[in-house]
C-alpha cells in the first residue's frame, strides 16, 4: 500500500491548481467552544471520515442544520472574517470558498490517499471523494464532494 501524499498550504503544487470560487449560503448551526476555568481547554473532534481535529478555547463548532453530527471547527479569527451570525446559534458563510479537485494533486489518481494539513490538524482522505479548499488566509482543508453538490454553487 502506498503512503498517503502529504500536503501543506505552502506546497508549490498548490500554486499550480485551478481553484474555482464557490458560494455557500446554507444556514448552519454554530456553537462557540468556551470551556470554563478548570475544564479542559481543548478537545478532540472526529470528522465523519475519521480525521481527528484539535479544537481550542474560542474556536467555533459548526454543523449543517440537517446533519448536527457532522461537526467541524473554525478558529475565531477566520470565523469572524468569513461567517455572519444571523441570530444566536445560527450563521451563514459570507466568504467565498475556493475549490480544486483533490485528484488534481494526485494527477488523476482518485484512489490515492492524501493527508491535508489543516489549521486544526492533519486529515487523510481519498482524493476522488474530496475537493481541496483554500480559505482567506490560504489555509487548506479537504471538502467532501457530496457536500459541494448539496450546499454550494459556483460564484461565477
Amino acid at each position: 500500500m502506498t503512503d498517503p501524499l502529504v500536503l501543506f498550504s505552502n506546497d508549490p503544487i498548490i500554486k499550480s491548481l485551478h481553484f474555482i470560487p464557490y458560494r455557500n449560503l446554507t444556514l448552519r448551526r454554530v456553537i462557540p467552544f468556551l470551556p470554563k476555568a478548570g475544564q479542559p481547554q481543548t478537545m478532540e473532534l472526529v470528522t465523519p471520515w475519521g480525521s481527528k481535529l484539535k479544537v481550542k478555547k474560542g474556536d467555533f463548532l459548526i454543523s449543517e442544520l440537517d446533519k448536527p453530527e457532522d461537526v467541524w471547527s473554525i478558529g475565531a479569527q477566520i470565523f469572524d472574517e468569513t461567517y455572519l451570525v444571523i441570530k444566536p446559534g445560527l450563521c451563514v458563510k459570507r466568504a467565498l470558498t475556493w475549490l480544486a479537485p483533490l485528484s488534481d494533486v494526485t494527477h488523476g489518481d482518485e484512489d490515492r490517499m492524501v493527508t491535508v494539513h489543516t489549521l486544526e490538524g492533519p486529515e487523510t482522505v481519498r482524493a476522488g471523494d474530496f475537493f481541496l479548499a483554500r480559505g482567506v488566509h490560504h489555509e487548506i482543508w479537504p471538502y467532501p464532494k457530496r457536500k459541494v453538490a448539496e450546499t454550494m454553487k459556483p460564484a461565477n
